[in-house]
């Protein structure tokens, strides 16, 4: 399933990399990611099993073979 997703940890997510849970099991991947300048934090969507697309689920973004924190958000991210 396709959801949004917010860095806790410091980083950006960037296309193709890896999702993994806190066991570091691969669970899907990021189609899109950025540092959000209005945010101050990285941001992306990405495809996880359905069992983790609930909101304030805890994921991990692989960077640089280095799990960070993450969790999973409603979309859209900025809201007014």
């Amino acid at each position: 399933k396709l959801v949004g997703f917010e860095m806790i940890d410091r980083g950006i997510p960037r296309h193709d990399y890896e999702i993994v849970d806190a066991q570091g099991n691969a669970i899907g991947t990021v189609t899109s990611g950025t540092q959000s300048p209005s945010l101050q934090k990285g941001i992306g969507m990405g495809y996880v099993r359905t069992d983790l697309a609930k909101a304030d689920t805890e994921i991990f973004i692989k960077v640089r073979d280095k799990a960070l924190k993450a969790k999973v958000c409603k979309i859209p991210f900025y809201k007014k």
